[in-house]
């Protein structure tokens, strides 16, 4: 669990479910001030995308058809996709060059289960 997620005020994060699941797993909510979307502008930039590039361009029939469009387009957002944040290389490709593959991770734990 991360230690901390950064929300606005929007009447999603302000409810009373998610306010007891994250005390209930220890993390806290950091709320940008009101009316200052610019103190969470990475993730503005993200929702905007994610709108207009998944949201608004499909007809989500079923939740199974609604997973699989999103997860097609979190893929091509990940993997495919060059970011200009990230020196022009996908979220994938900059993950391999900045830190250790998740497979190096896994074999670490398994060994410390082990061992």
């Amino acid at each position: 669990m991360p230690s901390q997620i950064q929300v606005d005020n929007g009447p999603e994060f302000t409810s009373k479910a998610l306010d007891q699941w994250a005390y209930e797993h220890g993390v806290r909510l950091q709320f940008i001030r009101p009316g200052k979307p610019v103190d969470n502008a990475h993730i503005e930039s993200f929702n905007g995308r994610f709108r207009e590039e998944c949201l608004n361009q499909h007809t989500f029939r079923s939740l199974h058809d609604a997973q699989q469009k999103i997860e097609a387009w979190r893929l091509d957002y990940n993997a495919a996709r060059p970011h200009s944040a990230l020196g022009y290389l996908t979220p994938a490709e900059y993950r391999e060059r900045h830190h250790p593959p998740t497979a190096q991770i896994a074999n670490l734990c398994v060994v410390d289960r082990v061992g």
